[in-house]
């Protein structure tokens, strides 16, 4: 990709920037939320029309006008949200628009998809139903997609975001296969040491316009972040002692139904106290959603009570819990998070537009709207083409989640419940949102983490929640335990 320029309205997606990956290489793009990393595959994957520039495939100038021109030529994408129909098979997403003719031979197809899974190592079968397999299995199942399309240039849009970190090391190895073989890897992410256990060269971009490329090998950590970000940046943070005060929160002997109408938290007990971090460590599935769900009020409790600054709140409804200064960075941003439709202005006052100064009398203030989502857009550097205006379906996943994390902050909540607060966030941001969570502990405030990220969790945590299987196994302090007895306990092994 040779000079690609792509304007949108009011940015410049992509200033002159050129990518050459080699036969074999797995090749990173790196840069911050918002730098154009996905816009720039979008182009080479047909998705967008580049305003100026070529691209070139094994030496050959091309016009890919759409993704089947990109099929044609070898190359295949697997996106950030996976493109995938829940109640149909393997099998049938993965020859779906390549069927071939007016009659398909879906058990022809089955043996080729099961020929192709056992050839890399994806563990897939052909008949399994996307809606009972893991989020891990499906982007397998993308893989799969683009093999049986015989792509050789395979592009992987922050693959590792919803995966847990078995699955992330078990990704790693199916991209080594894949090199091994001859294809062409682009990694699109911002996770440093992911960049560091798999790739060969990275190409960094910063707010549109090509840094350099680098040697993975030869090039630390920190110097590639500070190249992304622009300027040095902190992996540790910075935090005095925790001063805890009263309990805010308290969880008594909660067990919650999940979606397969079988206990998915039982008899669970935890109390967050103002000015501290829990964090709640455990394998991805083992109750966390559960729990959160039912403390938001999203999830009915079967029996036990939440208490919440000293009132029972078990059968409250979510108004009346965020009027009480309950605040809900939730796990799935798309889903729970935001209204994708409609502009930044309406998910920034979505649970305070009734209030002063955004509403009287019924009428909304739209000068008051305007100007408080500005100012959270500005805080938290959430990047958009049209301001406060962009509809939140169109951010980058990354600007997405800063802008729910920057509504739920300033709207100064006294219990912060915090689930994977900066899953797809670059470590500009990370440091960022780190320490805005700490700075809500220091004034005085309740947080819940729930993390998948081990470093997270020992990172911002005073106290540290430890669940297995729906259970609590064990609250320890963060200074007196070590990754290695989390990881025994997340396994459901107690303290002795």
């Amino acid at each position: 990709m040779l000079g690609i320029r792509k304007e949108f309205p009011g940015i410049v997606a992509n200033d002159d920037i050129t990518l050459q990956v080699e036969e074999g290489e797995i090749h990173a793009v790196l840069g911050e939320n918002g730098a154009g990393k996905s816009t720039l595959m979008s182009i080479l994957f047909g998705l967008y029309h580049a305003d100026k520039g070529i691209i070139k495939v094994r030496g050959r100038e091309v016009n890919i006008k759409s993704p089947n021109d990109a099929f044609d030529l070898g190359i295949g994408m697997v996106h950030q949200h996976f493109q995938l129909v829940h109640n149909f098979t393997v099998a049938e997403n993965i020859i779906m628009g390549k069927e071939g003719g007016f009659v398909y031979d879906i058990k022809k197809a089955s043996r080729r998809i099961k020929e192709i899974s056992e050839r890399y190592g994806l563990s897939i079968e052909p008949d399994m139903v996307i809606e009972d397999i893991t989020v891990g299995m499906q982007q397998r199942v993308e893989i799969l997609k683009m093999l049986y399309r015989d792509a050789d240039i395979l592009i992987f849009d922050e693959p590792t975001a919803v995966l847990t970190p078995q699955e992330i090391d078990e990704l790693m190895q199916i991209m080594r296969n894949l090199a091994a073989e001859g294809k062409s890897i682009i990694l699109i992410t911002h996770k440093l040491d992911e960049i560091k256990a798999v790739a060969d060269r990275c190409t960094i971009i910063r707010r549109g316009k090509l840094i350099g490329a680098v040697d993975v090998a030869t090039t630390s950590v920190e110097e590639m972040a500070a190249a992304m970000v622009g300027r040095p940046v902190s992996f540790k943070v910075d935090k005095d002692i925790a001063k805890p005060g009263k309990p805010v929160l308290e969880v008594r002997n909660l067990s919650v139904m999940n979606s397969k109408k079988v206990l998915g938290v039982k008899d669970f007990s935890l109390t967050v106290r103002s000015g501290e971090i829990v964090g709640i460590a455990g394998v991805d599935g083992n109750g966390q959603t559960e729990l959160v769900e039912a403390i938001a009020g999203l999830r009915k409790c079967e029996s036990g009570s939440i208490i919440f600054n000293g009132r029972d709140i078990t059968d409250a409804d979510i108004a009346e819990r965020n009027a009480m200064g309950l605040g809900h960075i939730p796990e799935d941003r798309q889903k729970r998070g935001l209204i994708l439709n409609e502009p930044l202005t309406a998910n920034m006052v979505i649970k305070k537009f009734t209030e002063s100064p955004f509403s009287h009398h019924g009428i909304l203030d739209y000068q008051e709207i305007r100007k408080y989502s500005a100012s959270i857009i500005d805080k938290f550097d959430v990047r958009s083409g049209e301001g406060v205006d962009s509809l939140a379906g169109k951010l980058s996943g990354g600007n997405q989640q800063k802008a729910i994390i920057g509504r739920e902050i300033t709207a100064d909540p006294d219990l912060l419940i915090a689930v994977q607060p900066t899953r797809g966030l670059d470590v500009g941001a990370i440091e960022f949102i780190h320490k805005q969570l700490v700075d809500e502990r220091d004034r005085g405030k309740a947080v819940l983490l729930v993390s998948f990220e081990l470093d997270e969790i020992f990172n911002l945590s005073d106290r540290i929640a430890v669940i297995s299987g729906g259970e609590l196994i064990d609250i320890v302090e963060t200074s007196s335990t070590d990754e290695h007895e989390i990881g025994l306990m997340m396994a459901g092994i107690r303290r002795g």
